[in-house]
């Protein structure tokens, strides 16, 4: 990994908080323009529609695993003696509650940015809080984006979440504490003892901002140690701050608890920052990430990674078996990758939030699979709170 650049090093902390002043959306918005592989996918989608982008998408990772002699995931999971993907009892309700983001990264799958408009309504936050009221099997609502916390409908999720002792978490960019309005998300997500997941992906500068954009690993810093200021990430404080890596190219994460020392004893020494636990998730092969790989002609080779380091173990164990998935306008999935593709649930199932009373009604209901699902099932597999085997 990149090592810390020296502005960081010499600068106090006084500095550093001077230069993450402000929003970061119109250095985002600068970024984008100049983008090209953005702009191209801005133009295809133009043209085309975002439909028949997945859908192309979609046949390019179907031709590489033909190429490979591969079959479809469930046919797949055939040969290696494992049954079909069914849902256990639902305890993770996760909501992606809209697509604005102020960061615009290159591996985001769900494609956010300052230009997206798409976002959770009234109506549908309020039916998600009844099918929570009505499936105490759930105690965990996790709430993503975009920046999640910039959309309208938020901080009621949250409250009514915690009012009905759900804990919730938080998938926090960081850089959205200096966006305008944000002052005191902070102190509401502490008093609330909401469960922040923050992406960092790396412990320095260069990975981050190649990433993420420019300016964000210095906001992250800043984020960081105003969170552990407030009690996140401190020993018993009851605040928990978890961190996520993914990597930044076409690879897998390596093993989680190495690297998690790694972060620890590298943020510790060089920042003061503490966090609780890192999360490694592995980047699967949709959205952007999809569109960089084939761009590079390296689409191929990644699935042939993902196949040939398929686990049965964390087959077993992957995340959509027992979670659910609300997109911002009420439509359900068997996860958030399922979402960003338009795969729905299989059918005779629920194809909205409204269809739903108590999330029992799923257990061990078929799971929706595509070939994008060798990303979970790769390595030490992949979930939204990290290795699964």
């Amino acid at each position: 990994m990149t090592r810390r650049g020296p502005v960081l090093v010499s600068a106090s902390n006084m500095e550093l908080r001077e230069r993450t002043k402000g929003s970061l959306v119109p250095e985002t918005l600068k970024e984008m323009e100049t983008d090209v592989d953005f702009q191209r996918t801005k133009q295809a989608l133009l043209e085309r529609g975002q439909a028949a982008l997945t859908a192309e998408e979609r046949k390019k990772r179907r031709r590489a695993l033909d190429n490979l002699g591969v079959p479809s995931f469930d046919h797949f999971l055939k040969e290696q003696g494992l049954s079909p993907l069914t849902r256990k009892p639902v305890t993770t309700l996760q909501l992606n509650i809209g697509l604005y983001c102020n960061q615009a990264c290159a591996h985001c799958h769900v494609e956010s940015s300052p230009l997206r408009t798409e976002q959770m309504d009234e109506r549908v936050a309020r039916k998600v809080v009844e099918v929570l009221d009505r499936s105490p099997e759930i105690h965990t609502v996790d709430i993503t984006g975009g920046a999640p916390e910039l959309q309208p409908q938020f901080r009621y999720l949250v409250t009514e979440a915690r009012r009905q002792g759900k804990e919730v978490i938080d998938r926090c960019n960081l850089t959205v504490l200096y966006e305008p309005g944000q002052e005191d998300l902070v102190d509401f997500l502490a008093d609330n003892q909401v469960r922040i997941v923050a992406s960092m992906p790396c412990y320095g500068p260069k990975n981050v901002d190649d990433q993420r954009g420019r300016g964000v690993f210095e906001k992250s810093i800043q984020a960081l140690l105003d969170l552990n200021a407030r009690g996140y990430g401190k020993e018993g404080s009851g605040l928990l701050l978890d961190l996520v890596y993914n990597p930044i190219g076409g690879f897998l994460p390596p093993l989680q608890s190495s690297l998690e020392a790694a972060y620890k004893d590298e943020l510790s020494k060089t920042y003061g920052i503490t966090f609780n636990s890192l999360f490694t998730i592995t980047n699967m092969p949709i959205k952007r990430f999809a569109d960089h790989l084939s761009r590079k002609g390296e689409l191929q080779a990644y699935m042939e990674l993902l196949v040939n380091n398929f686990n049965p173990a964390a087959a077993d164990s992957v995340m959509c078996r027992d979670l659910i998935s609300v997109g911002w306008d009420g439509t359900v999935y068997d996860c958030d990758f399922n979402q960003q593709l338009a795969l729905g649930m299989p059918p005779g199932l629920p194809k909205s939030i409204f269809d739903i009373d108590s999330t029992a009604s799923l257990l061990g209901a078929r799971i929706a699979t595509d070939n994008h699902c060798f990303g979970c099932t790769a390595g030490h597999g992949s979930s939204c709170t990290g290795a699964v085997a």
